[in-house]
């Protein structure tokens, strides 16, 4: 088992920036791939970045989100730049296997936390 805790969202102008964390613990941290999804209001939830041995993003995000990874403090940040309405909703932290495919949907993931609220205003 791998218990995830996300912490970090908050109410940010557009243009703003947030950085979410994601603590890990239970089985070895850096033996898993760490992602990002997000849920906005009725949407379903969609792929945001993943880290394995080096990180992948969606084309949404490319260029104003950067996912990181810190083993020796079982961590995984997600440094949000350039933030726009669109990227409201609620981030949730992932972890799966390494061998997933690139890039992932949410069924390779099979640890999640309970999300964190981040809202872009306008």
């Amino acid at each position: 088992q791998v218990q995830l805790v996300e912490s970090g969202g908050g109410l940010v102008q557009a243009g703003g920036s947030l950085r979410l964390s994601c603590a890990a613990s239970g089985r070895t941290f850096s033996n898993y791939a760490m992602g990002w999804f997000r849920q906005a209001p009725g949407k379903d939830r969609e792929f945001v970045a993943v880290i394995k041995w080096s990180p992948y993003y969606a084309d949404s995000v490319k260029g104003r989100f950067t996912i990181s990874r810190d083993n020796a403090k079982n961590t995984v940040y997600l440094q949000m730049n350039i933030l726009e309405p669109e990227d409201t909703a609620v981030y949730y932290c992932a972890a799966g296997a390494f061998g997933m495919p690139t890039p992932p949907n949410d069924r390779q993931f099979a640890y999640w936390g309970q999300g964190t609220q981040v809202t872009v205003s306008s």
